[in-house]
């Protein structure tokens, strides 16, 4: 019944707040019976000072003078209702009280014995002394000139006051103690209940969620870090939900393009095996597989950048480089298939540029992949631009890919550059290029910056810092210090 929170709970906080009242019940009845039984003992001794005007010093003249002055002061003490005199002779024995009654002559007197051997002859006790009531006593010996035990007064008060004083107080205690237990009791489990109830939703809803039901959602009842916890899941469940459709969704498009070219490939390759057709044909059929395998092997080579992008495999082999020398190759291979395609790719080359520091192979794959996707979403008669300058304000290179396509929705282009997203549907691609491209030119602290609208067309610019020292030193495998 109690386990998790609730035991935590019961063995911490309510284990605390119990201990706590019991400890304050505890000192709360031993404080009362001190006080109580202190001021008995305050009374008592402090009766005892009314022996100087008996017998002045303490002491008597003689047996006789003794116990008239004591008989005396028994007979008119005015405390009668709070305690009892006895006035005890030379052989111990009580002789007169001042109630009147006779009092056992077998009963012990210890509190007279230890007075006896005391320098002061004072001495108390408390217990029972052969009754059934609990009493506290006092005892002060009067001697002779001579030094001479001539007997001694005894103050004799009941305890059965003090004792239901302490009784009551301590029943007092232990009741608002039970009461504040019950208190803390009850709002302590309404707010456990609190907790443990939506903590045990959350836990079948994210069991519902790692079985795969992304749909499951919690009901938020507080307004607190229980209810944002409660939204962080369910903002949870839905980015799962959503990233799940966009895996689907990507290998869908994956097999998709992996059947085309293949498919392709296999149809020619069945033509030629079953006989060799005419000139014309043969040069069509092995272009056609050309193209296509090398469609495919850029698909893969796609897909396994991205497994290492996932997985931190990704490296770079920096090194100084010629940024132009890059980009003219991406435009020279891309070149006769916008020409192919009706489309014009447009290269405004510069003369020179500074060094910047980088991995050519990665940053041609990116140049490749951008004017690849313009040409993609370029129609037949449109435009591709290619431009490089250098920023002077900010000491960087920026590489502008502007076309005329169709451009992106304002509601895809925050998502373009996330893996599996893919904002047109009708043109074929993976949905990961542009993620491994972003993610390529951030480990060259480089920036990858796109800006479209629809039917207008799209411009990507990428902004790469020139080469100095600090970058080179900061670099993942940094070569030698430049000439």
């Amino acid at each position: 019944m109690f386990k998790g929170i609730t035991r935590r709970w019961l063995l911490n906080t309510f284990g605390v707040v119990l201990a706590i009242i019991v400890l304050l019940v505890v000192c709360l009845s031993v404080s009362v019976h001190s006080l109580c039984y202190s001021s008995i003992e305050s009374m008592l001794t402090e009766r005892c000072g009314e022996l100087n005007a008996v017998f002045p010093g303490y002491t008597a003249e003689s047996t006789s003078s003794f116990l008239d002055s004591a008989m005396a002061y028994a007979s008119g003490f005015e405390y009668k209702e709070e305690m009892e005199i006895e006035v005890i002779n030379a052989a111990g024995r009580v002789v007169l009280t001042s109630t009147g009654f006779t009092v056992d002559e077998e009963q012990d007197m210890p509190d007279y014995a230890e007075a006896l051997t005391n320098n002061d002859g004072l001495a108390r006790y408390t217990g029972s002394l052969g009754r059934s009531e609990k009493v506290m006593a006092v005892t002060r010996v009067i001697r002779n000139y001579s030094g001479d035990a001539l007997g001694a007064i005894r103050y004799v008060s009941t305890l059965r006051n003090a004792d239901q004083k302490v009784f009551l107080y301590t029943l007092i205690a232990i009741v608002v103690g039970l009461i504040i237990i019950t208190v803390v009791a009850l709002s302590g489990n309404y707010f456990i209940r609190s907790i443990v109830k939506p903590v045990r939703a959350m836990s079948e809803t994210a069991q519902r969620i790692a079985q795969g039901d992304f749909s499951a959602k919690i009901d938020k009842m507080y307004d607190d870090e229980i209810g944002d916890l409660c939204d962080n899941i369910n903002v949870m469940a839905a980015e799962l939900d959503a990233g799940e459709r966009l895996k689907n969704d990507f290998i869908s498009r994956v097999s998709h393009e992996l059947r085309t070219p293949l498919t392709a490939i296999k149809g020619w390759a069945e033509t030629m095996q079953y006989g060799v057709p005419d000139r014309i044909t043969l040069e069509k059929g092995m272009s056609v597989i050309v193209k296509e395998s090398s469609r495919l092997t850029s698909l893969v080579e796609e897909l396994l950048d991205f497994s290492k992008l996932q997985s931190g495999r990704l490296t770079l082999q920096m090194e100084r480089m010629d940024i132009l020398a890059e980009i003219d190759e991406a435009v020279y291979m891309l070149r006769e298939r916008a020409i192919t395609e009706g489309k014009h790719l447009l290269y405004d080359d510069p003369e020179d540029m500074p060094v910047i520091y980088g991995d050519h192979n990665r940053l041609k794959q990116v140049f490749i992949n951008i004017i690849d996707n313009a040409l993609k979403y370029t129609p037949e008669g449109g435009m591709v631009g290619v431009q490089v300058y250098r920023d002077y304000k900010e000491n960087t290179i920026k590489i502008v890919v502007a076309d005329n396509g169709c451009g992106i929705n304002p509601e895809d282009l925050p998502k373009v550059k996330d893996k599996f997203y893919k904002a047109n549907q009708k043109i074929n691609g993976s949905g990961i290029g542009l993620a491994v491209a972003d993610e390529i030119i951030s480990m060259h602290k480089g920036k990858l910056e796109i800006e479209s609208s629809p039917e207008v067309g799209t411009t990507v610019t990428i902004t790469l810092p020139i080469f100095n020292k600090a970058a080179m030193l900061d670099a993942d495998n940094p070569p030698g210090d430049p000439e």
